[in-house]
């Protein structure tokens, strides 16, 4: 059984629910794939040991806050992005991105004056304006409690998947991985990935595939740039390119070509149409990985709606249960996100080592509402975590999990990944690039 070692910081991530054990455990799962997968591809008597630091995982479960771009904070919400009163309670909000903020304002009826917005949210009910700014196509979710979720059909839908859905899309032969010859191992080494995610998660999940050695092309459709600062954070290691999938299928195709790994992280069926679903993606690429991910699922009454860290944390119970009878709270950092985005990347490399010895295409699929299902539940382990070992130390803050480099972008201060394992990759092997700079191809 793979050695793994945790060093316990309490103190590191505070919260109601134990999101300091999901972090940690997250990264465990992660840590723990990357190295079974270096180990096979090295041919290595032993899977080398894993390592999981409390300070490290926390550090970088905040790494957008932690962001600094010569000298300058990042912005990570805009200001019509919070929780407000309604007639009947509270309801959260998600404007981040401008197209989103214009649905929201225009559900309203109202400006982009914040004091608007309050007025009129406050004479609504909290499903009421829920309805509503889904209908106009924004984001608000009102604040549930947690059995008031257990009660949606959404929720019901959740509860009956597993906490990562993963399985068989044909009888593609199986894959021949090159062996591994370098320092440090890189067991993801040689392979490419198509990174067709957004915020948050999916970014997390291939940003960490980057640092263990892959190629990861992003794309982005060229009308709708990336928030820049968010860009930055979970770009490290990948390379960034717009493509219309519409206008330039051919250039597409060709990538598919040549991918191993395809991670979309849109609503179920958004891309469908242009023919990406996990089947169509198969059917074209034998042999390829296709990693899902959405807000609320790929089942039920919400599949299709829009979702982000924020919005679950206040419909599944979470914020209720970290707030109080005032004020709904939040968790410590998105955890969710960044949660989901480690399990993400696990699953692609376990995906990975199962195709080397039974062949298949392979689908894996998570959701946020299906990882806070599992964090209001408690988090369990698996059995290698329960064999790990650990050691307790004090938590100072982050300094020592935050390096700096130069780059286009200017003078980067970031968070190093918490992914460990012994003889891999402490670093990225690139700083991120500015939004859609690079070309749609592979190196």
């Amino acid at each position: 059984m793979t050695g793994i070692k945790f060093v316990v910081r309490e103190g590191a991530l505070q919260g109601r629910l134990p999101v300091q054990k999901l972090a940690r455990t997250c990264v465990a799962e992660c840590a723990l794939a990357a190295a079974g997968l270096a180990a096979r591809r090295a041919g290595l008597a032993e899977v080398p040991a894993a390592r999981v630091d409390d300070g490290a995982v926390a550090t970088a479960f905040l790494s957008e806050r932690h962001l600094l771009i010569n000298g300058r904070a990042p912005v990570n919400f805009a200001p019509l992005s919070r929780f407000w009163r309604t007639a009947d309670g509270w309801v959260r909000t998600h404007a981040n991105y401008p197209h989103h903020r214009a649905r929201l304002l225009a559900a309203l009826g109202v400006g982009e004056d914040a004091a608007a917005v309050e007025a009129a949210l406050a004479e609504r009910s909290a499903l009421d304006v829920e309805e509503a700014v889904h209908a106009a196509g924004g984001l608000a979710v009102a604040l549930r409690s947690p059995e008031e979720w257990a009660a949606h059909p959404q929720a019901a839908e959740v509860a009956k998947r597993p906490l990562v859905e993963q399985g068989r899309l044909d009888t593609a032969r199986a894959r021949a991985l090159a062996p591994l010859d370098t320092s440090p191992l890189l067991p993801a080494a040689g392979l490419r990935v198509l990174d067709l995610t957004r915020v948050l998660a999916g970014p997390v999940a291939t940003r960490t595939l980057a640092l263990l050695g892959a190629d990861v092309l992003r794309l982005d459709a060229p009308r709708l740039p990336e928030l820049p600062d968010q860009h930055a954070d979970t770009g490290l290691g990948k390379r960034s390119a717009t493509l219309d999938l519409a206008a330039d299928r051919q250039t597409f195709e060709e990538l598919l070509a040549a991918a191993d790994v395809v991670v979309t992280g849109y609503r179920p069926g958004a891309l469908d149409r242009f023919g990406l679903s996990a089947e169509a993606l198969a059917e074209r690429r034998p042999g390829v990985v296709v990693a899902q991910l959405s807000a609320w699922g790929a089942y039920g009454p919400w599949r299709e709606r829009r979702g982000f860290d924020s919005l679950v944390q206040a419909a599944t119970g979470i914020a209720a249960l970290e707030g109080s009878a005032e004020r709904p709270g939040a968790l410590p950092a998105q955890a969710l996100d960044h949660g989901t985005g480690y399990l993400l990347a696990a699953a692609v490399l376990r995906a990975l080592t199962e195709q080397s010895d039974e062949g298949g295409s392979r689908f894996v699929r998570l959701a946020l509402a299906r990882t806070a299902r599992w964090l209001t539940d408690g988090v369990d382990g698996t059995d290698a975590l329960a064999a790990a070992t650990a050691e307790s130390d004090s938590y100072d803050g982050p300094e020592p999990w935050l390096t700096q480099t130069d780059s286009a972008l200017g003078r980067l201060r970031y968070a190093l990944s918490p992914v460990c394992f012994e003889d891999g990759p402490a670093d990225w092997s690139r700083p991120p690039v500015p939004w859609g700079t690079d070309a749609a191809r592979w190196l």
